[in-house]
């Protein structure tokens, strides 16, 4: 009797702890990184504390700080060992070359169904994640965004001129392009694959907050079903952000070049 016992506890254990480290995850996280040692450590255990399990990509643009170093520390390492994943990059490309980089390389891999883009530094709550994800895979949607936009203004502690500049900058993008989405410059979003394979990732122009407001304005062009969810935005406490006037400036220009440019970044069959 006693054997059998030791058999069934050998196999709940392994169970509950092996079996989630030996499957194909179809879910992963796509987190760009520059000069982020301050967070990418406390960032990756929350993502791998949740119940709901996610891989890990991480796109490094050469951080000086070492950001690079840890997150290939923590690789080789359980639960992180073939679920947390780097590209090393040679320079501050910026941030839409850093998710169409990642894009490329989670749809050369047929697990991964659910793509995410993430920051680094907490702004974007991992908790919300199991949220964005239950919002396509169980209620059907093609793509969800996490949205401070879609219940009010859900920011804590940015600047209010920042704030106003974020909230009537999607304001502009929606009445410029009509598309019917609150939060237009989100960078907290789920792609199904299907999406993500239905756009020509070599097409897209922009890199910084138009790069955001290209990749919803061609899901919502061809036919995706959107959905925002409302989650809260926390400005960063640790790190220096990456922001600049020349980012801002080309979503406010690069709005009005999607509304008259009759070509779509989209891939012809």
């Amino acid at each position: 009797m006693s054997c059998l016992y030791a058999k069934v506890a050998l196999t709940l254990y392994k169970s509950k702890f092996f079996a989630p480290m030996m499957q194909q995850v179809p879910n992963i996280v796509i987190i760009p990184t520059y000069n982020e040692k301050e967070n990418i450590n406390n960032i990756i255990h929350a993502i791998f504390d949740l119940e709901k399990p996610f891989d890990i990509l991480v796109i490094d643009d050469h951080s000086p700080d070492g950001t690079a170093q840890i997150v290939k520390g923590l690789m080789e390492e359980a639960p992180f060992k073939d679920h947390l994943f780097i590209i090393e990059r040679q320079g501050k490309l910026g941030l839409g070359t850093a998710y169409i980089t990642g894009f490329k390389w989670a749809l050369e891999r047929q697990q991964y169904q659910y793509i995410f883009e993430m920051d680094a530094d907490f702004s974007h709550a991992p908790a919300d994640l199991p949220r964005l994800l239950a919002a396509c895979e169980d209620e059907g949607n093609d793509m969800s965004i996490g949205s401070r936009y879609i219940t009010g203004v859900n920011v804590v502690n940015w600047p209010m001129g920042r704030v106003m500049m974020s909230y009537f900058a999607s304001k502009y993008v929606r009445f410029v392009t009509g598309i019917p989405i609150h939060d237009t410059t989100a960078g907290f979003v789920c792609y199904t694959r299907r999406v993500l394979e239905s756009i020509d990732l070599n097409a897209i122009r922009f890199k910084g907050y138009a790069f955001q407001i290209e990749m919803k304005y061609t899901a919502y062009k061809l036919g995706f079903k959107i959905k925002e969810v409302p989650v809260i935005f926390i400005n960063r406490r640790l790190g220096t952000s990456k922001m600049s006037g020349g980012i801002f400036g080309e979503a406010v220009l690069g709005v009005i070049q999607l509304r008259l440019s009759r070509h779509l970044a989209v891939k012809r069959k």
